[in-house]
């Protein structure tokens, strides 16, 4: 089963993260599959705006610790974090609007890949959760994506309390752009798909190249000031990914 799918539709595509029975969690394969079809996307001129979102209601649970800690060690698990910089790599350099449609649930990694998205639909009992910071640990990407975007007191309340935050505080907050009733959420995440898709061609390249210009820095550039920043992100095998 592919770990990631895509739906094509006219003018935009849904990017679904696919394992629904682990309720999406993050594993090497689903990650170097992510970075893949990031790019794809990216160069199909027939695509403006793409749509990330988890399989069968739920948006992502973060790391699948339990497939990290198969015995025998999967083979991927090694270079895990090369995997996750590459997918986070296509994220930051992805020159197309990418909107998020949380449902129920982004935690920790997760979380990350709710940050990455330009704009974010959330359902009103939805939650994010950076919970890094009760376990003992940091949160590089997380704390990337939310400086890319947020001020300090943001980014404070989001990483450093480590609670769940739900729809209409992620949207007093800034996170998300719209909240919805939690049945609608993909329904609304498509619309607004759809609108931007009919935009005038290259206008939303355009600012999307220019955001990123004003950053004076390449992709792992900006991620490096995060995860060396952070010895244990650093490592091969992380507890906890972010």
């Amino acid at each position: 089963m592919d770990e990631v799918l895509t739906k094509s539709h006219d003018g935009w595509a849904e990017l679904i993260l696919n394992r629904p029975e682990k309720k999406n969690a993050i594993t090497g394969p689903l990650g170097i599959k992510l970075e893949q079809t990031i790019n794809q996307l990216s160069a199909d001129p027939a695509i403006r705006v793409i749509l990330l979102r988890g399989n069968d209601g739920a948006f992502c649970s973060g790391l699948d610790l339990k497939a990290f800690n198969e015995k025998p060690e999967p083979d991927w698990v090694k270079d895990f974090q090369k995997i996750w910089r590459g997918a986070h790599r296509a994220l930051f350099d992805c020159k197309k609007p990418i909107i998020g449609a949380l449902e129920k649930y982004a935690i920790n990694g997760g979380a990350a890949l709710g940050f990455a998205c330009d704009l974010l639909v959330s359902g009103e009992e939805a939650f994010i959760q950076v919970g890094e910071a009760r376990i003992g640990m940091a949160a590089p990407y997380n704390l990337a994506w939310l400086s890319l975007r947020q001020p300090e007191s943001v980014i404070s309340r989001v990483t450093l309390i480590g609670d769940r935050i739900k729809g209409k505080e992620l949207g007093s907050l800034g996170l998300a752009q719209k909240v919805v009733p939690d049945g609608d959420v993909l329904r609304e995440a498509s619309l607004l798909a759809n609108e931007l898709a009919g935009f005038p061609e290259g206008g939303l390249k355009r600012i999307k190249t220019v955001m990123r210009a004003s950053q004076r820095l390449t992709a792992d550039e900006w991620f490096d000031q995060f995860t060396k920043a952070d010895p244990i992100a650093g490592s091969s095998k992380p507890s906890r990914v972010n």
